[in-house]
């Protein structure tokens, strides 16, 4: 998916150093210099730009075919937000949310919107090709978005007060088709929608468009003059009132497109147009969440609007400081402040000034070493000739700003416009800058600072924004982020640093060499201590080129896996009084069916649980028309345990403590029962009595035990065999011990058990199995990870209609899933920005399937598992070998959707076939052309029972 951008013309030549940017992926341009194009002519420009980069000599519209676009109109002279004019408002830099886990101490507006316009583009039906948005807002949607119509153009809009949509383009619709844009206004005053409310609905322009390739064809076409030239047509003024069933502009090609009109579910609009908005917007995202649980950052500030970052600062602010934005500066103790100061790029001084109300200060680094200094006032416009008594320079009329400094407008080179006009000098030096930037600001009659200002060169705001070095910018803002990281590591317990993507702080710590912080005290929440450990585990591993390091970089994950085992097993009662519940001669028989995760898995994995809480839907089913996984648990005569295992043929016999906690051994074959019985308090760790010995236990207990196990089903088969068979054995272990557990304790003691065999993983396994039928399971952040159980109808699965078309085919590929656990939950600690996006569109995924699973949806139903595969790879692509490729390729196109069940890689392959008689297609081709000698179908039934212990 190609980004296309239209940047100011300074900005376009570094913009892909700067931002790290990969060419293939990234395209940008300007608007020719001089020539006014609007959103219209501006998209023709910079998709014939892109479309001529790549020495394509196709039609228009076959080039626009090839792959899907967003197109970000960014350019502009930015004149209402001077302080981040020479680099775009779209690279303006956003503070890290207090609520959100995750970002990115580099973030910017680029990179917080760009997820939202990607998310739309993938949902987007085939033949839209282009998304057109702007640069200056920031727009989420706190809900899943709903299914987009297969229309020319789509736009999403907000439901707001007129009020405000007076301010803006507004889609009005007919109350009696809604999603159907009736007319499109540009601007249209409060009394003019009231009028319309009785008869219709409108929703503001957000500035969010998907178009066709026809569409943007049409568009095209209207912004080409007589002579072939790229000329002004705007989007939203000339095309979007041709639009609609009664459109205010007669154009009959443009008439005769199919328009949608959609409300972007639980959205918000935060624009960037202006100094004030800046700060409103930024204030107004980190007001979203205001529940004290869910936000991470302690700290209470002087006042709310008071953003710093990127900056060093030596200044105490206070609840006077409101509406203050420092970034990208450094602020030393003899700086006074006082409110609506934004001060950007001022490098490292000692000056002595006073910044006065509603005054702000721009340092723009000019050529290799001099630098512009550029004042201006908080609502400044910059607009209008500095003859005019209207035209407003820090906040004043600018004829008595001159007047007051002993100057006239016609000493000013360009004084027509203040946005052309030079008052703007060239230091050489911080110290002269700080002089002359006292005298343009609270120094009028400071002569040193006139003497500086007359004499250098001079230039105008479009000129620092043509000539400003963006890449001495750029320098100075990662030097000051540079100290930055050390000082929020330093005061971890009221700073944003363990809720930041620590994989960027890894990475910025090993490649400016930081020292990484002192160790956290054991008072330290437990949550930090986990994620400080992988943070230095991952740092050193970073630094480690020649291996040196590896006993220490396995000792720090070594910690955070067992701090979290930690926090896992304090949440169940650890002391057990197993007691012989059973008479000599019976046997306890316990039956499971496996589980087939259908959406949500991974959610449900430690530590993204334990942050967020999980959402999974799973089924549990039997094969061949019975529970697959069996265990028997009987009395021995003797005074030992008897391990046996019927599909392995391996038996061990346990007599000391020493030998039953040999559990942790991954490939151990008894590793589950023993585990099993050392939480069911047969190991001095979780027994509530004191015995010397295994011996002393179990004559205490009353008899021996013997325990068979039976897993009718291969290894790595990908249906949560491990954990529910633990499961299994602790639910037939507590029946015959007399433990009286339920089966949400049974599920709550596996996750327990599966921690102490070192092996993860999260609740979801277990539950799907002991639990019967369909059902979404839910659970809340916290250490106590019992989920809720919403059940859902089963028709989907049972009735003669739809449970032909279930299918589950053996692949013969296996796959260890620790390997691939161990890494993503690696992601997990790291706060990574992609994981943690991904598993929160996974937790929401697993919604949508639930309401679709709800309203006996089976089309959706199978199109949503389809889209859970795809959510899979994305987040390990090992998911999805080529070996089961080879087998998708077969059956694709007869199937609504498939995927390997659990972390996938191999073992059992799930089908939804699109009828019973695509299921008897994909059986044919399948038999016919097996991977392996081992691959087969297998028949699979829903259990409406679960987890099942009866005795003899």
């Amino acid at each position: 998916m190609k980004k296309l951008l239209s940047l100011p013309p300074n900005l376009v030549e570094c913009f892909h150093d700067i931002e790290h940017a990969n060419h293939q992926e990234w395209f940008c341009t300007s608007d020719p210099v001089g020539s006014k194009l609007g959103s219209g002519g501006g998209t023709a420009w910079l998709l014939q730009a892109c479309k001529n980069s790549e020495s394509d000599t196709t039609p228009l519209t076959e080039w626009l075919a090839h792959e899907k676009r967003i197109l970000l109109h960014a350019g502009g002279q930015s004149r209402r937000l001077p302080s981040y004019a020479p680099s775009g408002k779209i690279l303006t830099p956003i503070p890290v949310f207090r609520w959100g886990r995750g970002q990115k101490l580099t973030q910017n507006l680029l990179s917080l919107q760009l997820p939202l316009y990607e998310q739309i583009m993938q949902k987007a039906p085939e033949k839209l090709h282009t998304l057109i948005a702007s640069g200056d807002v920031y727009i989420r949607a706190e809900q899943a978005l709903q299914e987009i119509p297969d229309a020319d153009v789509v736009c999403y809009g907000l439901w707001v007060d007129p009020e405000l949509a007076k301010n803006h383009g507004v889609f009005v619709s007919s109350r009696n088709t809604p999603e159907k844009l009736d007319f499109m206004l540009q601007k249209p005053s409060v009394d003019e929608l009231g009028a319309l409310m009785q008869n219709y609905l409108f929703l503001m322009d957000i500035g969010i468009w998907l178009l066709s390739d026809r569409a943007v064809e049409l568009m095209v076409k209207r912004s080409l003059k007589e002579d072939g030239s790229i000329g002004f047509y705007d989007m939203y003024s000339d095309f979007g009132p041709a639009l609609g069933s009664h459109p205010r502009i007669n154009d009959p090609e443009i008439n005769k497109l199919t328009v949608a009109i959609l409300p972007l579910p639980g959205g918000e609009f935060h624009h960037y147009g202006t100094s004030r908005e800046m700060i409103s917007s930024t204030l107004a995202i980190q007001n979203c969440v205001i529940d004290q649980r869910a936000i991470m950052h302690k700290k209470v500030k002087p006042h709310p609007a008071i953003f710093v970052q990127n900056a060093l600062t030596d200044y105490t602010l206070t609840s006077e400081n409101s509406e203050v934005w420092i970034e990208n500066s450094c602020i030393s103790k003899n700086w006074t402040l006082h409110k609506r100061n934004i001060i950007t790029g001022v490098p490292v001084n000692q000056w002595h000034i006073n910044i006065p109300e509603g005054i702000c200060i721009d340092v723009i680094p000019m050529g290799e070493s001099n630098y512009v200094a550029r004042p201006y006032g908080f609502n400044d416009a910059f607009k209008g000739s500095l003859k005019d008594d209207s035209t407003l320079y820090q906040g004043i009329p600018v004829q008595k700003w001159l007047s007051d400094r002993g100057l006239t407008a016609d000493e000013i080179a360009c004084n027509h416009d203040l946005q052309a006009a030079r008052i703007f000098p060239i230091c050489t030096s911080v110290d002269e800058l700080g002089i002359v930037m006292r005298w343009m600001t609270d120094e009028p009659k400071l002569n040193e600072g006139k003497d500086i200002w007359i004499h250098a060169q001079k230039v105008s705001a479009d000129e620092i924004s043509a000539y400003a070095n963006l890449r001495r910018l750029t320098e100075q803002r990662e030097a000051f982020r540079k100290n930055s990281w050390t000082a929020l590591a330093k005061n971890y317990e009221r700073s944003v640093f363990y809720q930041l993507n620590l994989q960027e702080a890894a990475e910025e710590y090993a490649h400016h060499q930081l020292e990484l912080p002192a160790p956290l005290p054991s008072s330290a929440p437990l949550m930090t201590r986990i994620s400080d450990a992988m943070f230095r585990a991952r740092t050193l591993q970073l630094r480690d080129s020649d291996g040196h390091l590896a006993e220490e970089i396995a000792r720090e994950e070594e910690k955070a896996f067992s701090l979290m085992r930690e926090g896992l097993t304090s949440t169940v009662d650890h002391k057990q009084h197993p007691r012989l519940s059973v008479y000599p001669d019976q046997i306890v028989w316990g039956r499971s069916p496996v589980r087939i995760d259908l959406a949500g898995g991974w959610t449900d994995t430690p530590p993204y649980s334990l942050m967020e809480g999980g959402n999974v839907v799973n089924i549990a089913i039997e094969l061949n028309g019975q529970p697959p996984l069996q265990v028997y648990v009987k009395p021995c005569n003797e005074y030992k345990i008897i391990l046996r295992s019927i599909d392995l043929g391996a038996m061990e016999v346990i007599t000391t403590f020493d030998e039953l906690h040999t559990f942790n051994k991954v490939g151990s074959p008894f590793s589950i029962p023993k585990a099993a019985l050392v939480l069911a308090g047969f190991h001095p760790d979780f027994s509530a009595e004191r015995c010397t010995s295994l011996e002393e236990k179990l004559r205490s207990f009353g008899a021996g035990i013997e325990v068979t196990l039976l897993s009718a089903i291969p290894a790595g088969s990908g249906l949560g065999t491990s954990s529910i068979l633990a499961s299994t054995v602790l639910g037939a272990i507590n029946d015959f011990c007399g433990l009286n557990w339920d089966k949400h304790e049974i599920g709550s003691r596996t996750l327990i058990l599966e921690q102490l065999l070192t092996t993860g993983g999260g609740w979801q396994d277990q539950y799907g199995g002991v639990l019967q039928g369909v059902k979404l399971l839910q659970t809340q952040p916290g250490w106590n990870q019992e989920p809720m159980v919403r059940w859902l109808p089963e028709h989907l699965f049972t009735h003669d209609e739809y449970q032909k078309c279930h299918l589950l085919y053996y692949t013969g590929i296996t796959r260890t899933a620790k390997g691939i656990l161990a890494e993503i939950v690696r992601g997990m600690f790291l706060n990574s920005t992609e994981h943690l996006k991904l598993l929160g569109q996974m937790k929401q995924h697993a919604i949508d399937l639930y309401d679709a699973i709800q309203r006996n949806s089976f089309e959706e139903m199978g199109r949503l598992i389809r889209k859970t595969w795809q959510q899979n790879q994305a987040l390990d692509s090992g998911t999805n070998p080529n070996s089961v490729a080879a087998i998708t390729q077969q059956i694709d196109d007869l199937c609504l959707g498939y995927k390997l069940p659990g972390a996938g890689g191999g073992g059992y392959l799930y089908m939804v076939a699109k009828d019973p008689e695509a299921a008897l297609r994909i059986r044919k081709i399948l038999t016919k052309n097996p991977p392996n000698d081992r691959a087969r179908f297998v028949e699979m039934s829903l259990s409406n029972k679960g987890l099942e212990v009866s005795r003899s």
